[in-house]
């Protein structure tokens, strides 16, 4: 038993000098300090809430479709047409068929989940558009069109003060959408009427 005590003694002094070394010199897994990185996207956010033109702001807004329309995967992509093409045509079944592949395939592709809740809404399936309106904003809490989808269903079901909430959402990621901004007035004068 002393000779193990003897033994871990001498490790003990012998790690010493360089334990002492490593002090003098710094820590020796020092991390750089993080410099968070804007995306092309978060570029395009902050201009689009700088920009004061309606055309200008829009045409940024266009650029962020653009951007959310692109899933990094070209089978994701064409079954994207193959749902817009199907809604256009307002063959709901087939639509949501690809739209469920979609989310199922790529789950943390918003728009995906932002194109299922559009055709769910044009059923006028209501719950169903909010629960993938509810997981397209988990995913980007910025996407004014999901915003805006939800403002119109809580305006629809009665819901004003909802709905009006929902539409200065909106306002604050992309303040020249002007529909946005008419639903804004109207909303508060109603619900300013029913006040007297």
């Amino acid at each position: 038993m002393r000779s193990v005590f003897l033994c871990l003694t001498a490790a003990l002094i012998a790690a010493a000098p360089v334990a002492a070394s490593a002090q003098a010199i710094g820590p020796a897994s020092s991390k750089p300090v993080a410099v968070e990185q804007k995306t092309p996207l978060d570029e395009l956010f902050a201009d689009l809430k700088r920009e004061r033109k309606e055309h200008a702001a829009k045409r940024i807004a266009d650029r962020i479709w653009a951007e959310w329309r692109d899933s990094g995967s070209a089978s994701i992509d064409v079954m994207m047409q193959w749902a817009d093409t199907a809604t256009k045509a307002e063959q709901w079944g087939v639509a949501l068929d690809f739209l469920d592949r979609i989310t199922v395939l790529a789950p943390e592709f918003a728009e995906g989940w932002n194109r299922r809740a559009t055709v769910h809404f044009m059923m006028k399936n209501y719950a169903k558009s909010m629960a993938d309106i509810d997981k397209t904003l988990r995913l980007e809490p910025r996407h004014f069109g999901a915003l805006a989808g939800m403002a119109q269903i809580l305006k629809d079901t009665g819901k004003k003060q909802l709905a009006l909430n929902a539409y200065e959402r909106v306002l604050q990621v992309y303040p020249m959408m002007r529909s946005a901004q008419a639903e804004v007035v109207t909303l508060s004068d109603e619900l300013a009427g029913q006040g007297i």
